[in-house]
């Protein structure tokens, strides 16, 4: 039956940045789904969380880890094995963004936001691919954006790390693909979110943006879940190194 492809029972799904946003919200879907739950967060902010992943039956564990640290990442995937038995699904969604004008970017936060965005997502891609390649399958979903396409305003940082996450997609998807693992990634357009609310409430730029989504509103956090768990499951085995939009219209107007 086409709805049995979407479970994710017996799986096991690291998310980054699951404390809160869309991290969380994709970690609750993946859970309804039927995956046990490792949440990377910074702020080990995970109680409630927690509460609702193990509420659903699952099982639950956190890890509060500074992912721009390197010396942090070491060992990662292997400690979240230790605890839930291996990871199957990888989501590196953890991220974000500081707002200068090009001429002006101070090179600190450029350094930090590319640590954070890019040197993790491939370095915990590595984690996790030995693993599945020697069980000859996985996933890992990359978390990219509208601005994996776009060079957005005053963010030359984040539109730089999200198109190279897009660039690293395809080329783990070339190497892999053939060896069981599929490598996509997911390009959100603007959703609500704490992070985001200093954008969205903006008054000029926040009704530019909602001016231009053609669905006329921004996203909710709980709409990513359909297609995160679709890129979970078996239902999309034959997907490898898309860059999937998911922005109200945002791209095609």
């Amino acid at each position: 039956m086409i709805l049995d492809l979407f479970k994710l029972d017996q799986r096991v799904a690291l998310v980054t940045g699951a404390s809160r946003g869309l991290g969380r919200a994709m970690a609750l879907g993946l859970a309804q789904a039927g995956a046990d739950i490792a949440c990377v967060s910074r702020s080990g902010d995970d109680a409630s969380l927690k509460a609702e992943v193990e509420a659903l039956g699952r099982r639950f564990a956190g890890f509060k880890v500074e992912l721009g640290d390197p010396q942090q990442r070491v060992g990662l995937v292997q400690k979240v094995s230790a605890v839930l038995g291996r990871v199957d699904i990888l989501v590196n969604n953890a991220g974000s963004g500081t707002r200068f004008p090009p001429e002006e970017y101070p090179d600190h936060e450029w350094r930090d936001l590319l640590e954070v965005h890019l040197n993790t997502a491939f370095d915990l891609s590595q984690q996790a691919a030995g693993p599945m390649l020697e069980r000859g399958r996985g996933k890992i979903i990359n978390i990219g954006s509208v601005m994996s396409f776009e060079g957005g305003l005053n963010i030359p940082a984040y539109a730089a790390a999200k198109h190279a996450l897009a660039g690293l997609t395809k080329s783990l998807a070339v190497a892999w693909s053939s060896r069981g693992i599929n490598v996509n990634c997911i390009a959100p357009g603007y959703f609500e979110t704490n992070m985001a609310s200093s954008l969205k409430y903006h008054p000029v730029r926040g009704q530019q943006i909602l001016d231009r989504i053609p669905a006329g509103r921004w996203g909710m956090p709980e709409e990513l879940q359909g297609l995160v768990v679709y890129l979970a499951s078996d239902a999309s085995n034959y997907m490898h190194g898309s860059i999937v939009p998911i922005d109200g219209g945002w791209l095609a107007r």
